[in-house]
């Protein structure tokens, strides 16, 4: 079988393309499919992420006011797939300019939308408006135009009105049995530095928490440490905070941390979470919608706190600061859980699903 991904960027730190890299290599090398990866405005750089040398990346150079930026995108899209000839074409891509594929691609080839994201991912904080409202009905009317969108969660299918949509998570790529000793006072997080993303709001957190425990440290890995820094600085908190650039020996840094925050305003299905619970992580994170809900039980195998709600966070917060047994309860429980993710499970599944698109073609 021969795919091709289209994707807005692939080759950095973000966890779509974390997701994409663990199943474009198994596709490769347990199924023996034949990957293509087209993505924008990428040409000459470094992949973050470990590909195999068998998949094909692609480059489409995309400028301009919106109706050159379409015009080069139709062209230049419709030109790779004549190039390719895919089986199946998928779509991986957040922006309002996913939702155009099904009226800009031309042919037949069964075009599969994959939502990595909230429907009402925003990139800024926005106000109703008449303008937001249309955005979303056009998100919905292009999703059901897809051959197939696959949802991450059932949590994430509830937000789009649509008939053609199957539900399969990403993997938990970790499959290991080390775990986190949870002995040390760090506490850590893993974003990139943007309104979705919501590291302002753990600053916020910080702020309270770390004057009642100045013995504790807070772990940021992201890819803008100098605005962050200035946020830090602003909130007279920058000394009680490490920053880091996005690594990749990830796992190590997990291993070294005792707790994981998340402080989203919006997310798909956080490959965060996954990795940070798969090495025995207790993790607290913002009920936004909607990925945190599907993985963490509140109470169960992490805490979720009501989005919004700086003052619980605080408080579950340093609840697991306090307490090294209910770290290690939760993380416990946190390992087992992401079980049901494994690579060998979701891929089996993604399988399946792409085997039907064929017959159905």
């Amino acid at each position: 079988m021969k795919l091709l991904y289209i994707v807005p960027k692939i080759k950095n730190a973000g966890g779509v393309a974390r997701v994409l890299a663990v199943r474009a290599n198994y596709f490769v090398a347990n199924f023996g499919y034949e990957v293509h990866i087209l993505s924008q405005n990428e040409e000459g750089a470094e992949l973050f992420y470990a590909f195999n040398k068998k998949i094909v990346f692609h480059n489409m150079n995309l400028e301009g006011n919106t109706f050159s930026f379409f015009i080069s995108l139709k062209k230049a899209v419709n030109q790779k797939i004549k190039e390719i000839n895919p089986d199946v074409i998928l779509v991986a891509d957040n922006g309002l300019k996913a939702f155009t594929y099904p009226f800009i691609i031309s042919g037949k080839t069964p075009i599969v939308f994959e939502c990595h994201g909230s429907k009402y991912i925003e990139v800024k904080a926005q106000r109703n408006s008449f303008f937001l409202k249309l955005k979303y009905q056009f998100k919905n009317f292009g999703a059901g135009k897809f051959t197939k969108m696959v949802a991450l969660s059932t949590e994430s299918l509830k937000e789009w009105n649509v008939k053609n949509a199957v539900v399969i998570p990403n993997p938990s790529w970790i499959e290991t049995e080390k775990k986190a000793s949870l002995q040390s006072k760090k506490v850590i997080t893993i974003a990139r530095y943007s309104y979705e993303k919501g590291l302002d709001r753990l600053l916020l957190i910080w702020e309270k928490v770390s004057k009642k425990y100045p013995d504790w440290g807070l772990e940021i890995y992201t890819d803008d440490i100098v605005s962050l820094e200035k946020e830090a600085f602003n909130l007279g908190i920058i000394s009680t905070i490490n920053y880091f650039n996005f690594t990749k020996n990830i796992e190590e840094k997990y291993l070294e941390a005792s707790i994981y925050a998340m402080t989203s305003r919006s997310e798909g299905f956080p490959m965060v979470l996954l990795e940070a619970m798969s090495l025995g992580l207790p993790c607290i994170a913002y009920d936004c919608p909607t990925g945190p809900r599907s993985i963490i039980k509140n109470h169960k195998n992490g805490f979720l706190i009501p989005e919004g709600n700086i003052d619980q966070f605080v408080e579950k917060l340093s609840l697991l600061m306090e307490n090294s047994d209910e770290r290690v309860r939760l993380g416990s429980m946190a390992k087992e859980s992401v079980k049901d993710f494994s690579t060998t499970k979701i891929m089996g599944q993604w399988k399946l699903f792409l085997d039907s698109l064929l017959v159905k073609n």
